[in-house]
């Protein structure tokens, strides 16, 4: 029913995976597979549901609290997560990000600690230190099993005074780890013993393979939260920028309406943002299947081509979402020797792990959201690559 293979050139569109890849690599011509967004086109719901709305001709101040929104993104939750909201707890924003920063700026006072799991996404990074709080990370253990967080080392940094937020990324970006049930009450608890505020960055959440599930934070949840998410990258719409949370008490929930209206005024949303959710959540479960299902065998094929070509990689797709994280660290080279080669002889950008915090040293995220055809030229251009540096 939908066609993932095709390619469509995103050349021309100021994309920022395509027409901007020099900006972070340094060269034009390179075949990118960076920033997460995704190759396709997308839902057919979503493209007829904004040409119905463009059609109509009149794109004046519009408002995000009505009842077909809050309707779908409830059914979402029930649908997607047999969770069930309460929508006075839902909010808007322009971006998850954006989400981030301002309950940062509720939650805490410049100097405070911000705690982060690591590797970690580097926009968190940039969230906490631009709004002069400190990063507190909690490395990741990398087991046989999977990505495993260490309880014991997160209590630690939980428990001091100067530590009021834990910025939680569930499922995990980079190493793509789903975090269980009982890791999320475990967690929910020690932040509730330490009066710690958790913002819960759930963007990657329709993305988890196999016999993983997604447990959204509100059904564990104690204390002062916030879960921030977005269809943008489901539905492959950032472009049309629009994010939504829930917020769980009153005071908090108030105090971020506030500031996104009052001092921010960005209280109006992108219509076609909203138009997209709508769609997305009513009417794009059968899409979204059928993408989930190709990018799974995306992931499958890098892993069998890096261990076909390097066994001692034993390179293993992740628990969630559609971005590669892989650890070269078995193979004993250089990652900017590495880069420089990807970039300059193979024409190819891949991200390299360093961007990511230290604990990403000798790793590399590559992102699989695109026709195989694509993938199938990056893989091959990094077994390349990798092949010259040994």
């Amino acid at each position: 029913m939908f066609d993932f293979s095709t390619v469509v050139d995103r050349h021309g569109t100021w994309c920022t995976q395509w027409d901007y890849v020099a900006d972070r690599f340094g060269a034009a011509d390179l075949l990118p597979f960076t920033i997460s967004d995704m190759d396709f086109a997308t839902a057919p719901c979503i493209t007829d549901a904004l040409h119905q709305r463009i059609n109509h001709g009149v794109f004046g101040y519009s408002r995000w609290k009505n009842d077909e929104f809050l309707a779908a993104v409830a059914h979402w939750f029930q649908q997607r997560f047999n969770s069930r909201i309460d929508t006075e707890s839902v909010v808007y924003g322009p971006s998850v990000i954006y989400m981030v920063s301002e309950l940062i700026r509720i939650w805490s006072r410049p100097g405070d600690g911000v705690v982060v799991h690591t590797p970690a996404y580097d926009a968190f990074f940039k969230a906490i230190e631009g709004n002069a709080r400190n990063v507190v990370t909690v490395a990741m253990k990398k087991q046989a099993t999977g990505w495993m967080g260490d309880m014991a080392a997160l209590e630690a940094e939980l428990a001091k005074p100067e530590n009021s937020i834990l910025l939680l990324c569930s499922p995990q970006n980079p190493t793509g780890k789903v975090w269980t049930r009982d890791e999320l009450a475990q967690m929910a608890e020690l932040c509730a013993r330490y009066d710690v505020a958790v913002i819960s960055d759930e963007i990657h959440m329709d993305m988890v393979w196999g016999d993983h599930l997604h447990t959204p934070w509100n059904e564990v949840a104690r204390g002062k939260w916030a879960l921030l998410t977005s269809g943008s990258k489901s539905f492959n719409i950032p472009a049309l920028t629009g994010a939504y949370g829930l917020i769980g008490d009153d005071e908090s929930r108030n105090a971020y309406l506030s500031a996104l209206k009052g001092r921010d005024g960005l209280s109006s949303p992108s219509v076609l943002a909203l138009t997209a959710h709508i769609a997305a959540y009513q009417q794009g479960e059968a899409w979204l299947d059928a993408l989930r299902a190709y990018l799974e065998e995306n992931l499958y094929f890098i892993s069998k081509a890096l261990n076909s070509a390097f066994p001692a990689l034993n390179w293993q797709p992740p628990e969630a979402t559609y971005l590669a994280w892989i650890d070269l660290s078995p193979l004993n080279i250089d990652e900017h020797a590495l880069q420089k080669v990807l970039i300059e002889q193979q024409k190819v950008a891949i991200m390299p792990g360093y961007t990511y915090g230290k604990e990403g040293n000798n790793f590399i995220r590559l992102n699989a959201g695109c026709p195989r055809s694509k993938l199938e030229q990056g893989v091959q251009r990094l077994i390349a690559g990798i092949n010259s540096l040994l």
